[in-house]
């Protein structure tokens, strides 16, 4: 193969189909002739030779050609060096390009005679000699080296033509060509002079079976790219193993890279470092080392690539976490479970921090009173909370494996962050409520909603509403939902007010009819008791009795996850059914540490109710919820406020009604300037993100944006006019068709593709569970990558392809399918068998 020929193909065309467009940087104008003759159809070649300007502007519209699908690829020739800092990108007219593609060169690696040794591995010291004449040779002089007509029983025995193919196949053959090594031994003694002088390496074996040759040449190869990519000596106990002289540093680098980037060769890859691994020893002769090099080839070494990346976030080296990151993105390791736990969690870590550092530089803007406040909350500042509940997601996921605290510190920083930003907050928001009072005038009372958003649509005559109660469903959950419903009608969110104190007793009284007017609250032997006029509203049968009682026949209720499996019955001639959900509230009562997870599964179940209830003829859907709530991480043991002194009754550890003192850790207020109506004089509460105990990681009940502000969706469902024509057909794998898991976060290759030509453009969300053979979930997919982080869904379009981490449950073993789901109707899409091969 042509020196030009293997750049256009192995080196700028590959680029070019990764990001679609690719910036190559020439200043001895090398490879204007090999860009321009890329110019066809699909790809347009844009060279800045002749004019920057005019050339900026036909990049500028080969651009928009190839978002409109004009075109496949664009290339970008300038004859200039790179630029290589800020203030040069800056003068670049052609560094937005490259910004959004990719570059060529990019590293050593794409300098002319490392691409010459990668294109010609069998001639390096014929190539070595050349470049030490003339540093610039031409290709006809690379071309000339060889004749290109060594190696012939090789090339004729595997199908290939370079001998940089050649010494691939001799690792990774395909089954025909592992086949036609294995029939027969004439072309050993070639490998043999191939493997001489391309790598510098004489084979010890004397066997002439292909196994023996590829395990020692495999040993070779892996064991020279770690030993190369370690910026200090090796040890002594490693020191005499075999390697590559420096001047094939070259080709090892390019066959290791061809190796793990090739799907086809990748399993074979992570097999053989795997295996050799062990065999060295390396993780024990390497454990003290701390900076093993930034290639990772052995699995051990990602240890080093994640100390660097956690060093980098605790320095707020924010440039060298994504560096990292992206890196590790690619890596071959990343595609095992156990790994993407680690690295999502040093993600999340760095979004949550980056996040809450700019909404606290943006806080002294939207806090000059509580309207703005609230405003900046349900825009912007709610993201914060979405973020921390995301970054909990993950460590819970993590930590049961954790055993070392070996991201502790990165768990400590992220809270912290979040920590800061929350405190700052609330002191703005309980400045406020001492001088203006609750609920902020003009805005929406939850004790409203259901007489603005349900009795109104209850007066048509035949009008179907379903009225969802969920508990504990705060607002960034709420936003988090409305983007799920976007498919299932016209969705609109607003902001509500919930009544103090945030304990679900009051707020879900404050969700019935009349709620806003009439509303108190009673003091008792049992303590407190919520009134609507002079009936006791405490608990779910006096809150159903009083719909039950205004609307009769054309009244129903049940526990929205009954409704979901089919189980609750609802007349014909019900206009209101009330569902009602306490999943999230329980979990987070009684499992804080796991409760983030479990709020996937809470909203899968609303979106999977809406479906049967447009099925059951229901045209609008309100949902509303009690209270919100607060995840108390990032607090220390010592961070407990103490109780008020006096007459006070506390509820839930956030909230105290009756008289008394407070002192300067409280706000104290007039109980009917908190909106709070009955038998109490006071209310008081702490004034920071505090609980009367300690130890709280999950709390309500007391007054902050996270436990006030809820969110009251709206949906009008759509009218089913005709069947969809889009339909999915989904692929499951498992590390090419292994039927057996040995780990508990196995690794699951989902691809969708349409069932026929109305889904050609179509996207789909698809569901992943593992269940049992009794139809028991024992294993979901974990959030991060393509899963959603609310949903637990993914979203693929046709022809995608991607990779979904199960979290299987610690106690389970034996035999499971993985299905993939319908996420709003549970239909099947596919599904694979496989069980488990690990002792629990």
């Amino acid at each position: 193969m042509r020196i030009e020929t293997f750049i256009q193909q192995e080196i700028l065309t590959p680029r070019m189909t990764d990001k679609g467009v690719l910036v190559v940087y020439d200043p001895e104008r090398r490879y204007l002739g090999t860009c321009n003759s890329m110019q066809s159809e699909h790809c347009r070649v844009v060279d800045a030779s002749t004019s920057s300007i005019t050339s900026r502007e036909q990049a500028a519209q080969a651009l928009v050609d190839l978002g409109q699908g004009t075109i496949e690829h664009l290339l970008v020739y300038v004859p200039a060096p790179a630029p290589v800092d800020d203030e040069a990108k800056q003068r670049d007219p052609f560094s937005a390009f490259a910004a959004s593609g990719r570059v060529f060169p990019d590293g050593d690696g794409d300098r002319f005679e490392s691409l010459c040794l990668n294109a010609k591995p069998d001639q390096v010291l014929e190539l070595r000699k050349v470049f030490q004449a003339d540093p610039n040779p031409s290709f006809a002089i690379i071309d000339a080296l060889g004749g290109g007509v060594g190696w012939p029983t090789l090339r004729a025995l595997l199908g290939v033509e370079s001998s940089r193919n050649i010494l691939l196949a001799l690792m990774a053959p395909s089954a025909a060509q592992e086949q036609a090594l294995k029939a027969g031994d004439t072309w050993v003694n070639e490998a043999r002079d191939l493997l001489k002088s391309s790598l510098t390496l004489t084979l010890r074996t004397r066997g002439r079976a292909w196994s023996s040759i590829a395990e020692e040449l495999w040993r070779y190869v892996l064991f020279s790219e770690f030993a190369f990519d370690l910026p200090c000596p090796l040890p002594d106990s490693l020191a005499d193993l075999p390697k590559v002289p420096e001047t094939g540093l070259a080709v090892i680098y390019a066959l290791c890279e061809d190796l793990r980037n090739d799907r086809r060769t990748q399993p074979v890859y992570i097999d053989r470092a795997q295996k050799l691994e062990q065999e060295l020893g390396l993780a024990q002769h390497c454990a003290a080392i701390q900076d093993l090099g930034p290639r990772e080839t052995f699995p051990f070494e990602e240890r080093s690539a994640l100390e660097r990346g956690m060093a980098a976030l605790l320095s707020d080296d924010v440039d060298g976490v994504r560096s990292v990151l992206d890196r590790q993105r690619r890596s071959v390791w990343a595609s095992r479970g156990e790994s993407r736990l680690k690295w999502d969690l040093l993600r999340a870590a760095l979004e949550l921090g980056l996040r809450c550092e700019e909404l606290e530089e943006q806080l002294p803007q939207h806090c000059q009173d509580m309207a703005r406040l609230l405003a900046f909350y349900t825009g912007s500042l709610r993201e914060a909370d979405r973020l921390h509940r995301e970054f909990e997601q993950a460590l819970g996921d993590f930590e049961w494996q954790d055993t070392q605290n070996v991201m502790k510190p990165v768990r400590q920083q992220a809270r912290s962050a979040y920590g800061r930003l929350a405190e700052k907050t609330q002191q703005a928001f309980t400045r406020h409520l001492q001088a203006g009072g609750w609920p902020l005038v003009g805005q929406l009372a939850n004790a409203d909603v259901f007489d603005r958003f349900v009795a109104p649509k209850l007066q048509q005559h035949g009008h179907r509403v379903a009225y969802l109660m969920i508990d504990a469903l705060r607002y960034e959950l709420g936003v988090a939902l409305e983007q799920q419903l976007a498919d299932d009608g016209v969705a609109a969110l607003q902001a509500a007010l919930a009544p103090l104190p945030t304990i679900t007793p009051v707020g879900m009284a404050a969700l019935l009819p009349g709620a806003g007017q009439q509303l108190s609250l009673r003091r008792d032997a049992a303590g407190l008791t919520p009134m609507l006029a002079d009936q006791p509203v405490m608990n779910v049968a006096q809150r159903m009795d009083v719909l039950r009682k205004r609307y009769g026949q054309r009244f129903a209720e049940g526990r929205l996850e009954e409704y979901v499996r089919g189980r609750l019955e609802v007349p014909a001639d019900a206009d209101l059914l009330v569902l009602r959900a306490v999943e999230i509230d329980s979990h987070f009562e009684n499992n804080p540490d796991t409760a983030p997870a479990e709020i996937t599964n809470a909203l899968r179940r609303i979106r999977m109710a809406i479906h049967r209830l447009e099925e059951a003829g229901f045209q609008d859907v309100v949902i509303a919820t009690d209270h919100g709530f607060f995840i108390n991480t990032h607090a220390g043991a010592g961070d407990v406020c103490g109780k008020p002194e006096g007459n006070w009754l506390i509820e839930h550890d956030r909230c105290a009604l009756g008289d008394g003192a407070a002192g300067n850790t409280h706000y104290l207020m007039p109980a009917d300037r908190l909106g709070v109506r009955g038998d109490f004089a006071k209310v008081a509460g702490p004034l920071t993100l505090a609980a009367y105990r300690a130890g709280l990681q999950y709390f309500h009940g007391g007054a902050s944006l996270q436990e006030c502000v809820v969110p009251v969706l709206t949906l009008q469902l759509k009218v089913q006019a005709q069947p969809a024509l889009t339909r999915a057909v989904v692929s499951l794998a498992y590390k090419n068709g292994a039927t057996k898991v040995t780990t508990r976060v196995p690794v699951i290759d989902v691809a969708a593709d349409g069932a026929d030509m109305f889904s050609a453009d179509s996207a789909f969300e698809i569901l992943l569970e593992a269940q049992d053979a009794k139809g028991n979930v024992v294993g979901e997919a974990r959030a991060g990558g393509a899963v959603n982080a609310a949903t637990g869904a993914l979203t693929l379009h046709a022809g995608e392809k991607v990779q979904v981490t199960l979290r299987m449950q610690l106690e389970f073993e034996g035999k499971f399918k993985v299905k993939a789901l319908d996420p709003k109707t549970n239909e099947i899409y596919s599904q694979l068998d496989l069980a488990t091969d690990y002792t629990v």
